[in-house]
């Protein structure tokens, strides 16, 4: 048993707390920028403890200055770090002395719930693979974002944004039945909507691959309790015609840069442009609530965290420029989904599915 588990065994035995794992070392903004995010997570969700990985003596530090953080955090050492530019292989090869694999191997262990990491993309997905290990009948996990939209929730649900650039027809059905289980367990949508993303909604359209995925996801709407529209389109991902959309990693990852670009881009030319005269700044004083309504629905930090789904365990990949802001959003989802149970959740489902398919 772990200090932190030791810690909190003694303080209510009879009390189930969430752990998170999280990497304290990865990310553009450094350990400072994680230890505030998880300060501000720790503040939502009070009976969350953490285990933080990284360098102990400047962990110590950062959290020392934080009297809040020192019952609820056990620091683990870990000397080495993954970079951004690391290959998947380098990371596997030479990473088990780093914190990024400390904080998955906390989830292996079944010393935290869930882990979070603002690292390498790649390098993660690897590691989470090699210690986790891939769910029965998944041959390539997903990851999952929440994308801002017109549904009641306020965000749609999208996979895969990069975890694999190539997705058959049997592996988009997998994602499919997994992100309609995404939206199901763990935001309570009991009958999600699911698309496909296509370059039109007319079935004829589209390669191979996607008119049969098309034809699979179709099938198995119920079995895996969700409402399959069809084919959507890039102007439907913000809608409010579907909740999950479908796509591979090439695809999904280039949307959503665009969209992270574009949000972007729309936030500093209306900055730019209530700031141009002093009648604009005066009509920006008097229109300063709704524009702050405005730029919280549409600001991605507060959307922040992949989920890597498909695997033994719960990871959440947080945005490698993510401020304290989005990191906390991205402990956030993780704290959710594992008071959820999620993941045994979805487990369950994909293991039915398989099962399903095999009989047929």
């Amino acid at each position: 048993m772990s200090e932190l588990a030791k810690r909190i065994s003694s303080t209510n035995p009879n009390k189930s707390n969430i752990v998170i794992s999280v990497d304290a070392m990865g990310g553009d903004n450094g350990p400072s920028a994680v230890i505030s995010g998880i300060e501000m997570a720790a503040k939502s969700n009070p009976d969350v403890k953490f285990i933080i990985n990284g360098d102990k003596s400047k962990l110590e530090k950062l959290v020392g200055n934080r009297k809040n953080l020192n019952k609820i955090c056990e620091i683990r050492h870990s000397p080495d770090v993954i970079s951004m530019n690391d290959k998947p292989s380098y990371a596997m090869r030479h990473g088990k002395n780093s914190s990024m694999w400390e904080t998955i191997d906390a989830v292996k262990d079944k010393d935290a719930d869930a882990a979070v990491s603002c690292g390498n993309t790649g390098a993660l997905m690897a590691i989470s693979m090699i210690r986790l290990r891939k769910l029965p009948g998944i041959y390539r996990p997903a990851i999952a974002i929440l994308w801002p939209s017109a549904n009641k929730l306020g965000f749609n649900f999208m996979l895969d944004v990069g975890a694999d650039i190539r997705a058959d027809a049997p592996d988009l059905l997998k994602y499919a039945l997994m992100g309609a289980s995404y939206a199901r367990n763990g935001f309570g949508l009991k009958h999600p909507r699911v698309g496909l993303l296509n370059v039109g909604t007319e079935e004829h359209k589209g390669r191979s691959e996607l008119k049969e995925a098309h034809e699979l996801i179709s099938e198995s709407a119920e079995h895996g309790e969700y409402e399959y529209v069809g084919f959507v389109e890039g102007n439907d991902i913000p809608s409010d015609r579907v909740d999950v959309i479908v796509t591979d990693g090439f695809t999904g990852n280039i949307a959503l840069k665009t969209g992270e670009g574009t949000a972007s881009m729309i936030g500093a030319a209306m900055r730019e442009s209530f700031k141009a005269t002093w009648l604009s700044r005066l009509g920006a004083l008097f229109a300063i609530v709704p524009l702050k309504r405005f730029s919280r629905r549409i600001d991605p930090r507060r959307k922040n965290g992949g989920v890597f789904l498909g695997l033994n365990g719960t990871v959440v990949k947080s945005h490698g420029a993510a401020d304290s802001t989005g990191i906390a959003a991205a402990i956030n989802l993780a704290v959710q989904l594992a008071k959820m149970r999620f993941n045994e959740k979805l487990a369950a489902q994909v293991v039915s599915a398989s099962i399903d398919g095999e009989s047929n």
